[in-house]
């Protein structure tokens, strides 16, 4: 005759299996929002690129604020002005098509009104033997024009803190890079557009992008939490109801 499970083995075992199952399926709806966040940023994206572009002197004008320059965000613009070369800084562990480089960013000042605002001008990539060597792109002197559209301050990767200096950085930190430059920046960026130039790629990443990752993501949470259950159904229902026949 067989054994009988004690009720409080039972009990715990399936408190485990019901556990297991609230987590993966978390995970699952989880992987599955993210993906509609991607999806609805890229779509507001597209919205706002479709309108008429900025003129760029509008940007930190009098009639101008933070709380409007957020809802002009991913619009088109064009500014016309100059460009603050010296202060270029290179982001370093970008990639673009797969391949790690810099992403190059630098101050621009508009002409008429004088705000300065930061321009991620595009990628290049960068050297292998020598760490620290700059990648040859060519900034043009005088007046130029730049299309792109707004967009937030430059992501920021990974570091593990401290004071960055120089232009070769991990991420670039706005108070701070105020303060080094003595510009005052606006709080957003634009993020260049247009065919391959000065050195540099502008094949920005779509931000939709991934999001089939991240239902594959869910996917296989939404399986484990399956098979959770499936498990727990035949060894502890399945099973014992089978034996109990054949004894």
């Amino acid at each position: 005759m067989s054994q009988q499970t004690p009720a409080w083995q039972r009990i715990l075992v399936l408190m485990v299996a019901l556990l297991g199952v609230a987590v993966t399926v978390s995970l699952g709806l989880w992987q599955l929002g993210r993906g509609a966040e991607k999806m609805a940023l890229q779509q507001a994206k597209d919205q706002q690129s479709a309108l008429a572009p900025l003129d760029g002197r509008t940007l930190g004008g009098i009639s101008d604020s933070v709380a409007n320059r957020q809802g002009v965000l991913y619009r088109k613009v064009v500014l016309t002005g100059h460009w603050q070369a010296e202060h270029t800084a290179y982001l370093e562990n970008r990639q673009m098509h797969g391949r790690p480089g810099f992403f190059v960013m630098t101050p621009f000042k508009v002409a008429e009104t004088g705000t300065l605002v930061l321009v991620q001008r595009g990628w290049a990539s960068r050297s292998f033997t020598d760490r620290a060597a700059l990648p040859a792109i060519v900034t043009p002197g005088g007046e130029v024009q730049v299309v792109g559209h707004l967009a937030p301050w430059p992501s920021r990767l990974y570091d593990f803190g401290g004071v960055e200096e120089g232009p070769i950085r991990q991420n670039l930190d706005l108070p701070l890079f105020r303060q080094q430059t003595g510009l005052p920046l606006l709080e957003i960026s634009v993020l260049q557009q247009g065919a391959a130039s000065e050195g540099l790629l502008r094949d920005w990443p779509v931000v939709a992008s991934g999001v089939e990752k991240h239902h594959g993501y869910a996917f296989q949470w939404f399986g484990l939490s399956a098979l959770i259950a499936l498990l727990y159904v035949w060894f502890q229902i399945v099973q014992p109801r089978r034996k109990k026949r054949t004894a």
